[in-house]
């Protein structure tokens, strides 16, 4: 059995900052980046909102870059996810890929999340091409043209107000008649002029071409099939914490997010850290992921410093 004082899990924006940090202070990280190396952003073409890069950076050389700088620095970087793991003692029991164990001082916990899909064969086509699961993100590159969003919850809502802001036209596609979002956000919805409810309508195909998104097959309740000209298609009905795996041990609240006790990244488990869209319903953006990747590896530095 390998032993190493510090594990990360996960190899998106908070696993590998966290590495960065755990490196330069000297607590050698061992980063297991887990089924999708590089995490979300890797589905992402452009990002213009993550500081330092004037003129934006495609999501995959970001987590690039941000993988070669851990490995400069030290972190012991491997392909490889947890498929089992016992924390109810010191050092942690993590198991990988079904058969490297592995005892861990202290474990950073940075499995991300993962954006809730229709499962529709076009939606992966175009993912990237048009298709988004994060208005904040990628919004920027639709002003002044006509999107549509997917969902009717406060958080469909959310997205659809925010790029009523950039957009000429905002589609929301609602499958009920009604709206499950707080009446604060369904007023706010109402009140916008240029946001359109298509109620009582599912999604049957996303079209588009060699560029890209052109539009939506939508279908309503009553069998009547038609399309509408999009330029982007918002998904936002949802995320989903990749915790299964740790939910045994560490507190999550009702949605699955790992709870974390204030500022900190610290779990109920002594020695257990977490980061990243993980533990944050609320941001999921890479620069937030960053930052708590930064706090865990100094919780995770300050508490193997006190033992």
């Amino acid at each position: 059995m390998e032993s190493v004082k510090c594990l990360i899990v996960g190899g998106g924006p908070a696993g590998y900052t966290a590495a960065i940090y755990a490196s330069r202070a000297d607590i050698s990280p061992v980063v297991y980046e887990g089924i999708q190396p590089g995490g979300q952003l890797t589905t992402t073409t452009d990002i213009e909102n993550y500081p330092g890069f004037e003129n934006g950076i495609a999501g995959p050389e970001l987590m690039a870059t941000m993988r070669a700088q851990a490995v400069r620095l030290g972190a012991d970087v491997r392909t490889g996810a947890v498929t089992e793991a016992d924390l109810s003692k010191r050092p942690f029991r993590i198991v990988i890929d079904g058969s490297h164990k592995i005892a861990a001082e202290s474990l950073i916990i940075a499995t991300g999340a993962t954006a809730k899909y229709l499962g529709l064969p076009s939606e992966v086509k175009y993912r990237g091409l048009g298709v988004s699961a994060c208005a904040t993100c990628d919004g920027f590159f639709y002003r002044k043209k006509t999107v549509a969003v997917v969902g009717g919850g406060d958080t469909a809502c959310e997205e659809a107000t925010y790029l009523a802001g950039l957009c000429r036209k905002v589609y929301m596609i609602v499958r009920r008649d009604v709206l499950r979002a707080s009446q604060a956000m369904q007023e706010r919805v109402m009140a916008t002029e240029n946001i359109e409810v298509l109620w009582n309508c599912n999604t049957q195909e996303v079209l588009g071409d060699e560029y890209g998104v052109t539009g939506a097959r939508l279908v309503r309740k009553d069998g009547e099939v038609f399309d509408i000209a999009v330029d982007g298609f918002f998904l936002a009905i949802g995320h989903h914490p990749n915790s299964e795996m740790f939910s045994q041990w560490v507190n999550v609240d009702k949605e699955g997010y790992i709870v974390t006790d204030g500022k900190t990244s610290k779990t109920n488990v002594e020695g257990v850290f977490a980061a990243g869209d993980v533990q944050d319903p609320l941001y999921r953006q890479c620069v937030t992921a960053a930052a708590s990747g930064c706090r865990a590896a100094l919780d995770a530095e300050k508490f193997l410093k006190m033992k």
